[in-house]
């Protein structure tokens, strides 16, 4: 049988290793990006020169032959599922390491891990040259080149990889101006006062924060390069490179005319598999007909794509698992503050949630838990520059467990408590002001608690 994944990002590479260890059937994988799989989420590490490629690369570059995992760089132009063909065309100059491809690629099974693509939204000069978002190896080497001599970046969009872009410009003491259309920093996805801190933060490192402020003009200097922007309020905001991040979406513009279901993402069941048999769908690019209650259909997420990945090839050699994300949890970083969110926590919830807040005096730690107003069960934990225990919070939401329980226990969760400062007191300070109780919090330390709570 012969095995084609399309994409080599951490669905397509995960799919490939665990097709390996259950199978000893062909597998190639095929990606035009980059020879070998790398972290995405470490391409701002090295333009900061924190990290460089290869450092980034989990596997060493002779794991893929000792495993007879066929690498092919080629783009793929188009699918012929009648006939089972994949029609390829060159990726790079052919040579010693980057032969000419074949034109054409057989497939028993197929697995289209394509991940994602930045949003262009129609905006007048969004595809001169130094206008370009963050997601690829080439959108890295495109920001690298523009940096020598930038005088002025402006980044358009206010989610998370706008951010990262800002911090980027900023290591290098690149002038950035942030456009935010929203009146506050991701304000659909962080609560008011989370938000507010980001706003904060981001003004603290000398970023020019617009918020309420929308791009509608790239401005060509007359030779195809980008030189400006003009905003929603009618200013010129000159500059040498604009950042594009107003999010991404499915990578799967070659395929909307083919006979595969496609809304946002190709439709998948929750077996992963698409309307066309032995094709597949897994990652950024693939939707869920069916996602589980609080979940998104498409969910651009690292862990996300790992759990396809493996979830699909147990799936191909028909030991059928359903595909389950779990609980949801995701982590990021503004600048220097960390961000940890396990649960249910919405920028605008619903009227049954209620929810405890703690914020340090000094602007940029908080603790959110949100819980069940009428059962009391907790729902969701939101952090910022404070770190729990993933295992730890992932039982409390599975077990659904009442929050005074949660609060007095809440020691546990501590994440390095030796050389890390508590604020578990506070919480349950908190608590009993709100509510007139009298809490007192159990002195369960260290990781022999920690272990003994998983257990049990």
């Amino acid at each position: 049988m012969k095995i084609v994944i399309i994409g080599n990002g951490i669905s397509g590479a995960t799919a490939a290793r665990w097709l390996r260890k259950l199978g000893d059937h062909e597998i190639t994988m095929i990606s035009a990006e980059s020879d070998y799989f790398y972290s995405r989420t470490a391409l701002m590490y090295i333009y900061m020169g924190h990290m460089r490629l290869k450092e980034t690369q989990p596997y060493e570059n002779w794991f893929w032959e000792k495993n007879r995992i066929n690498l092919l760089r080629a783009w793929v132009s188009g699918v012929d599922f009648d006939n089972k063909k994949i029609k390829l065309r060159q990726a790079v100059k052919t040579g010693a390491s980057h032969p000419a491809p074949p034109p054409e690629l057989e497939y028993d099974k197929l697995i289209i891990a394509t991940g994602s693509a930045t949003n262009k939204f129609g905006w007048p000069g969004q595809d001169l040259n130094g206008a370009a978002g963050l997601y690829t190896l080439q959108d890295l080497q495109t920001m690298n080149d523009y940096s020598k001599g930038l005088k002025r970046a402006v980044i358009v969009g206010g989610g998370l990889i706008g951010i990262e872009m800002a911090e980027m410009f900023h290591s290098r003491n690149i002038p950035v101006t942030f456009l935010v259309r929203e009146k506050s920093y991701w304000n659909n996805v962080l609560p008011k006062e989370e938000s507010e801190m980001i706003n904060r933060c981001i003004l603290n490192n000398h970023i020019d924060l617009r918020l309420g402020t929308e791009l509608k003009e790239i401005v060509d200097d007359g030779n195809g390069q980008a030189s400006a922007v003009i905003t929603n309020t009618g200013e010129r905001i000159n500059c040498g490179f604009v950042g594009l991040t107003a999010g991404v979406h499915p990578n799967i513009n070659f395929l909307r005319e083919s006979e595969l279901e496609i809304g946002r993402g190709i439709k998948v069941n929750e077996y992963l598999e698409t309307n066309i048999p032995d094709v597949y769908a897994i990652g950024d690019c693939a939707e869920q007909m069916n996602p589980i209650p609080g979940r998104r259909g498409v969910e651009a997420i690292w862990y996300t794509g790992r759990m396809m990945g493996e979830n699909v090839a147990y799936n191909i050699y028909n030991k059928k698992i359903k595909y389950n994300p779990g609980i949801w949890f995701n982590s990021a970083k503004f600048f220097d503050i960390e961000y940890q969110v396990y649960g249910n926590v919405q920028a605008h919830p619903p009227e049954n949630h209620e929810s405890l807040y703690w914020e340090h005096s000094d602007g940029d730690k908080s603790i959110r838990i949100i819980f069940d107003k009428k059962n009391k069960e907790v729902l969701g934990f939101n952090l910022m520059g404070i770190r729990y225990r993933h295992e730890v919070c992932e039982k409390w939401l599975a077990e659904k467990t009442n929050i005074e329980t949660v609060l007095q226990e809440l020691g546990l969760a501590n994440f390095d408590p030796e050389f890390f400062d508590e604020y578990d007191f506070e919480l349950i300070k908190l608590y009993n002001q709100k509510t007139g109780s009298n809490l007192q919090l159990k002195k369960k330390r260290g990781l022999d608690s920690v272990i003994s709570f998983l257990k049990r």
